[in-house]
């Protein structure tokens, strides 16, 4: 994605954030096949959607998922991640009855952990001496 179109502005912000974000299954069980991550997507999508914010890419294996969102400042990372992965938990109970079994341990798919990396932009280093060499008034 071109970072001139990712760019968001509103009335007093002009922001571009990212986060990479993982979630791992409860006890890192092997439970999800294609079709189960295809819904899957379409579900944090729909959640990202009411954050305003965008799931740029997504992927995962049998027991974990990346994700790639842009998210406005106003959002919290933390209660992104919260409702993504407690909607998707119920709704996946929904599309996928068959995951009851062997996927929902102790009534929850998700680990009660992730992992949450800032993405994007300079390296700290860069950032680091843009901001040393401001012009500190004596």
């Amino acid at each position: 994605m071109d970072n001139k179109q990712a760019i968001r502005t509103g009335r007093h912000c002009v922001s571009l954030m990212h986060a990479h974000l993982v979630f791992v299954t409860k006890y890192r069980g092997k439970v999800f096949n294609a079709t189960q991550l295809t819904t899957l997507e379409r579900i944090l999508r729909d959640v990202c959607k009411d954050f305003e914010a965008d799931l740029e890419e997504f992927n995962g294996e049998e027991d974990h998922v990346h994700l790639l969102v842009n998210f406005p400042p106003k959002v919290a990372v933390s209660r992104l991640v919260n409702s993504l992965k407690g909607v998707s938990s119920r709704q996946m109970k929904l599309y996928h009855p068959e995951l009851i079994q062997t996927a929902y341990r102790k009534n929850a798919l998700w680990s009660p952990s992730y992992f949450a990396g800032s993405v994007g932009g300079a390296p700290i280093s860069i950032v680091r001496q843009y901001i040393e060499q401001q012009s500190r008034p004596t």
